[in-house]
């Protein structure tokens, strides 16, 4: 069993058998609770815990699907480059909403660590949380940052709008496309995104371009905040 664990190949099968299994839940229920990443994230975690095995063991194999992540994240620009023109037309409103966004993510994290006491060390490592693993990562570990506790960060923020955001729509009568899709991507990254793009294409779009832009705009950020 030790030597199984202890395979690259363990991790991306384990990863990708509870995100399939995730999915088909989801599917087969229609909850929107039951999110497939949120349902493989704790499948995984049963399984490891289970059979005593290490994350370190786990994350041999599991650290590959994580490599894809940047080059799926940059895959986003086709959709983005398919709306040029509605991005010319609104690029005003896009930056604003970006900007803000941004500003209000990293702001709420910064009073609330100074509220709660938390240390540098631990409010660098949440100060990412609403953009794309990649990107977070580089910023908690180039500021002082915890990086496992930025990337637990980053997943229950992009599952959390990944579950919420439809409900956030109706709540608040959000009718524009773009406006729904900047929403979205500038507080749920990619994982957001992916229910963006579910929603529409306009929506996946503007989610995408919000997603990279905050991400620069984070990255500005954490150099003057550090």
């Amino acid at each position: 069993m030790s030597e199984l664990t202890r395979s690259v190949y363990f991790g991306v099968a384990l990863s990708i058998l509870a995100y399939w299994l995730g999915d088909r839940i989801q599917k087969k229920t229609g909850l929107v609770i039951c999110n497939s990443l949120l349902l493989a994230a704790l499948m995984i975690v049963a399984v490891l815990k289970l059979f005593g095995i290490s994350y370190e063991d786990y994350n041999e194999g599991g650290s590959l699907i994580t490599l894809f992540l940047g080059p799926a994240t940059a895959c986003l620009a086709v959709t983005i480059y398919s709306k040029i023109r509605l991005l010319k037309k609104y690029w005003l409103p896009v930056a604003a909403g970006c900007l803000v966004g941004t500003g209000v993510s990293m702001g709420s994290i910064l009073v609330m660590c100074r509220l709660f006491g938390l240390d540098r060390e631990l409010t660098m490592s949440l100060l990412p949380k609403s953009v794309t693993t990649p990107i977070a990562t580089a910023v908690a570990a180039g500021h002082g940052g915890i990086v496992p506790i930025a990337v637990a960060a980053v997943i229950f923020t992009g599952i959390l709008g990944n579950l919420a955001a439809p409900f956030l729509i109706r709540l608040f009568r959000v009718k524009d496309p773009v406006a729904v899709g900047l929403g979205i991507g500038a507080c749920s990254h990619a994982v957001g995104t992916a229910r963006a793009l579910e929603i529409g294409e306009t929506e996946g779009a503007m989610s995408g371009l919000a997603m990279g832009l905050c991400g620069l705009l984070t990255t500005a950020a954490a150099l003057l905040i550090s």
